[in-house]
């Protein structure tokens, strides 16, 4: 057995309104074991994403996190010890270990243990090769089903996912304008990433901006926001336009049920069509998504920005950093060497 502590955030509480520290315990104990046909990970990277709101308080698409139990999150490392002729000590992989520092896994779980690329580094293999990139490859091409010469509207444009989708949009040939909260994050988007066109929603009024880069209309509008944000992109709707639901950050924090959107009829006008979706259910076509983001990364064509914090203790306010719009890129907690 190894020597040593294995530190943890357990969840304390359900989250009322705002997440913060109050919502997690620190608690230290021993390192676990492997048993047969299991690894065992020492995490070096925690990964800190919107979703881990709704799995605070409530059942979704996976069950909701039980007080006291280690928090649910993706995290990064390398095997120490395997008990699987699969994975080798030294081997860097990516999975559910959650938020401590040593985690036993059994790779052939549901939710798989996935080796990291030769050749990238753990941050980058949690951001543009993990679900991130995995989310925004498949919203876009697959549901999105975004085509050369058509408009692409992301919300959220600035975030991990967001700025993902956009750059790949344009790849593919599209006209990409982004919704972003400040001049910063806009410049950005068009000075750094190349998009089109970027929005401020808190400066500017979004149905004027909208209609202003989109003349011909919305073909896919990729919604990680909600709220209002996605009733004035619903005005706009191309025929046969499609809308992508990956998420709905401006509600997460909102205790009472969020209002359905007041302008779903332009989907019954404009022909359209609105699907949300959920990665795990692509995981395995990953090698797939994880093959040509690999690839553009290495020919330029794709940039990723990550966002680190150093310090196991810092995992919970790094969290709440997504719901005020500090983070830039994708949010991780760096925890180890």
């Amino acid at each position: 057995m190894f020597q040593g502590k294995n530190r943890q955030w357990l969840l304390a509480r359900r989250p009322e309104g705002s997440v913060g520290p109050e919502d997690f315990r620190r608690n230290e104990t021993e390192i676990p074991e492997p048993g047969e046909g299991e690894v065992l990970v020492r995490n070096q990277y925690l990964s800190c994403d919107p979703t881990q709101r709704g799995w605070m308080a409530r059942d979704t698409y996976m069950p909701m996190v039980p007080i006291g139990d280690v928090m649910r999150a993706i995290a990064g490392g390398e095997v120490v010890r395997s008990r699987d002729g699969r994975f080798a000590p030294g081997q860097r992989v990516q999975g559910f270990f959650g938020w401590q520092d040593y985690a036993v896994a059994k790779p052939g779980d549901a939710l798989p243990i996935v080796p990291i690329p030769d050749g990238f580094p753990i941050p980058t293999a949690m951001s543009a090769l993990g679900l991130t990139g995995l989310t925004a490859y498949f919203g876009l091409l697959d549901v999105g089903q975004a085509k050369a010469g058509e408009t692409v509207v992301v919300s959220g444009a600035a975030g991990a996912t967001g700025s993902t989708v956009g750059q790949i949009a344009k790849i593919k040939g599209c006209r990409v304008v982004g919704i972003a909260g400040g001049p910063e994050k806009c410049r950005y988007l068009t000075q750094e990433l190349g998009f089109d066109a970027a929005i401020d929603y808190k400066r500017e009024n979004l149905i004027t901006a909208l209609r202003t880069h989109c003349p011909n209309g919305i073909d896919v509008y990729f919604d990680n926001v909600g709220g209002t944000i996605l009733d004035c992109a619903l005005v706009f709707l191309a025929l046969h336009g499609r809308v992508v639901i990956c998420g709905a950050i401006s509600t997460y924090n909102d205790e009472t049920q969020a209002a359905g959107p007041k302008n779903y009829l332009r989907l019954l006008i404009r022909r359209g069509r609105m699907e949300g979706f959920l990665v795990l259910d692509y995981y395995h076509r990953a090698a797939e998504a994880i093959a040509a983001l690999a690839g553009w990364l290495r020919e330029g064509k794709l940039k990723d920005r990550v966002d680190i914090v150093e310090g196991f203790d810092n995992a919970p306010a790094a969290l709440a950093r997504l719901f005020t719009g500090e983070n830039r890129g994708k949010q991780l907690v760096k925890i180890a060497e």
